[in-house]
């Protein structure tokens, strides 16, 4: 009888503790749970519930039915949207500068990040660090306006000097190709220094015993970058690369519309002018949203693919 009571006792003890230690644990994490209840409501109000505007992308949208009252048309804005050549056109171009931006700007956050861990002046490191950090901050509005006077034909500095030395002027920014590399190369001059962000916390990580040891054996500087720095960020490399591959449809409109003209139109016009041009100026939000919905959608197939790749070697995110 009492070996009975003892079986019934002990499961009800072991709840009880077992209670005590999650109240226990509520009671630790509460200050960093109440810390993500600003950013779940970020993500709910401003990413989630917006998701319903998603079915104007099937309708003829107008304020007078509004959302839900619009009559339903199917697939025909995607139709019409895909039989357009200029929407055609704006896509490929969405593509080119994206993919443009991913070969050439990926690598500079990593070899910023790694020529800035190898820097042992400390001033000198914290001056490059606030040197190269600071162009984040400030607006496109600002960033293209220092472009126009460094490029600009009439009044450029560049052209400046080179009336001086050649007797005429390059129309750097009337140049398609030209232009191009400018919109990749501000791109990367902006973010290259808040993007190392990640990179120097990763490389803060790595065991320093490892670079004595090498350093024991004979290994130069080369040889530590490549069998001990990169190794022991390529996880971080990995993450950010599929972040990046779901960006690839997605080319900021502050950006292009900073630096745009009409002379470069046709490489310019990119997914998020053509949907502030179609859908807030004339007002034809079933199409843009049609455009919003197939961005989106490319997105996820290219980050799902690249985390399946990524998955193969190991480094997947789930």
């Amino acid at each position: 009888m009492s070996q009975q009571l003892d079986a019934i006792t002990i499961p009800s003890d072991r709840r009880h503790s077992l209670f005590l230690r999650r109240r226990r644990r509520l009671k630790q994490n509460l200050p960093l749970l109440i810390m993500f209840i600003p950013v779940i409501a970020f993500y709910v109000i401003f990413k989630y519930a917006p998701m319903a505007g998603v079915i104007v992308a099937f309708k003829s949208y107008n304020f007078a039915d509004g959302i839900f009252g619009s009559p339903w048309v199917g697939l025909k804005n995607f139709h019409v949207l895909f039989s357009n050549p200029n929407s055609l056109l704006i896509i490929r171009n969405t593509l080119m500068l994206s993919l443009m931006s991913l070969l050439l700007g990926f690598p500079f956050p990593i070899m910023l990040a790694v020529m800035l861990h190898e820097v042992r002046r400390i001033w000198f490191k914290k001056t490059v660090q606030t040197l190269v950090f600071l162009p984040h901050f400030l607006s496109w509005v600002i960033v293209g306006g220092m472009v126009v006077t460094i490029f600009s034909q009439e009044s450029g500095i560049l052209n400046h000097w080179l009336r001086q030395w050649t007797g005429s002027a390059f129309p750097f920014l009337y140049n398609q190709a030209s232009w191009m590399f400018i919109f990749v190369g501000s791109g990367i001059w902006k973010e290259a220094g808040f993007s190392a962000i990640v990179y120097l916390a990763a490389l803060s990580s790595i065991d320093t015993s490892l670079y004595e040891a090498a350093s024991i054996d004979g290994a130069g500087k080369w040889k530590q970058m490549r069998h001990i720095t990169l190794p022991g960020i390529a996880p971080t490399i990995v993450l950010m690369l599929i972040l990046s591959m779901g960006k690839v449809m997605e080319v900021g409109f502050d950006q292009v519309y900073a630096l745009q003209n009409s002379v470069v139109s046709n490489v310019s016009e990119v997914i998020s002018t053509y949907i502030y041009t179609i859908g807030l100026q004339k007002g034809q939000f079933s199409l843009t949203s049609a455009m919003g919905l197939f961005e989106s959608v490319v997105g996820f197939i290219l980050i799902v693919t690249a985390n399946a790749i990524a998955r193969k070697f190991n480094r997947g995110l789930w």
